[in-house]
């Protein structure tokens, strides 16, 4: 798993976020962590709250994602 990824699902697990404020939590560029994302939901280990909303969207970390951190 790539740096990127692993840090957004760390920050994830505390609670859910917003793609700005985990770019701010980790201190990631913000296009880093949407590409994150969206390669973390491919995989089932993130979802999103509100996937309509253009801006704004809200993740939180999957069952599965959990999992996996256990092995990070």
């Amino acid at each position: 798993m790539s740096s990127y990824r692993e840090k957004v699902l760390l920050d994830l697990k505390e609670k859910i976020k917003t793609p700005s404020r985990i770019a701010k939590s980790t201190d990631i560029r913000t296009n880093h962590v949407s590409n994150a994302l969206k390669e973390l939901k491919e995989h089932k280990l993130v979802d999103c709250l509100n996937p309509e909303k253009r801006q704004g969207r809200i993740y939180k970390i999957t069952k599965l994602g959990e999992e996996v951190l256990k092995y990070i």
